[in-house]
Formats: C-alpha cells, sequence, structure tokens
C-alpha cells in the first residue's frame, strides 16, 4: 500500500522527510522496469499522498541506494542526478536526519547522488537548496 497509506494517522505531525527513490523506478527500463514497476507504483503513491496531505514535507529524491560506506564522498544536488547516479545507504540516512532540523515553509523536494560537492554545514546547504525552488 505504501508508507504513507493513511495519512490521517500524521495529524499533529509538523514536518515529514520522505526518501524517494521514484525516477530511479521511472529510469528503469526492459526487464528491470517490470521488476520494479510495483516499487516505483508505491513511491508515485507515497509522494502524490505526502504532497496533498497539507504537511510541510521534504523529498529526497536519492539515486540509487548502495551498501557503501557514508561520510567518505560528496554529493551532488543536480536536476536529474537521481536517475542515473548513485547515493550510499549511510549518507541517505545521514541526510534524512539534517533534513529534519530544515523545515521549509509548505513543500520541499531534490534530488541527491553522491558527487564531489563536500558538505560541511547541512542546515546552510538545505536552506541554499530551498531558496532555489522557491
Amino acid at each position: 500500500e505504501g508508507f504513507l497509506s493513511s495519512i490521517e494517522s500524521f495529524k499533529g505531525v509538523e514536518h515529514i522527510v520522505l526518501l524517494s527513490q521514484l525516477f530511479v523506478y521511472r529510469a528503469s527500463s526492459g526487464i528491470q522496469a517490470i521488476m520494479k514497476n510495483n516499487q516505483r507504483k508505491i513511491a508515485e503513491k507515497d509522494e502524490s499522498v505526502l504532497m496533498a496531505s497539507g504537511i510541510p514535507y521534504t523529498i529526497v529524491r536519492a539515486g540509487m541506494l548502495q551498501k557503501t560506506p557514508g561520510g567518505t564522498q560528496g554529493f551532488s544536488f543536480e536536476e536529474g542526478c537521481s536517475a542515473s547516479g548513485s547515493l550510499s545507504m549511510e549518507d541517505a540516512a545521514s541526510l534524512c536526519v539534517e533534513a529534519l532540523e530544515v523545515v521549509p515553509q509548505a513543500r520541499f523536494t531534490f534530488e541527491v547522488v553522491n558527487g564531489g560537492e563536500k558538505v560541511s554545514d547541512w542546515k546552510e546547504c538545505l536552506t541554499r537548496l530551498i531558496g532555489k525552488t522557491e
């Protein structure tokens, strides 16, 4: 059904951070697309439910999640990067925790993969990214 199938249970929540791989699933082709079709539908539903909820949210659209050590690579936040790049699971988890501290006015969605940009101040980085989307 998806993680957010029952948004009613989130009454009183002031901010939701959702890690999504929607663009990874959409970029799949051939047999891989068939295998990931259900995952794509669940990701689409989760994002749609969240967008319609009225709760301020941050959607982190990550590239393919990899079981590699976190904290050793930089990041890329370029549009379209999540369809073809990858992100350490540890980096994804850390980023989601950091995103909890930066609450957007209403909605905020960005893409991220491991890349060349080193981030030492996540609050400044996320605030800058929010400013680009407003």
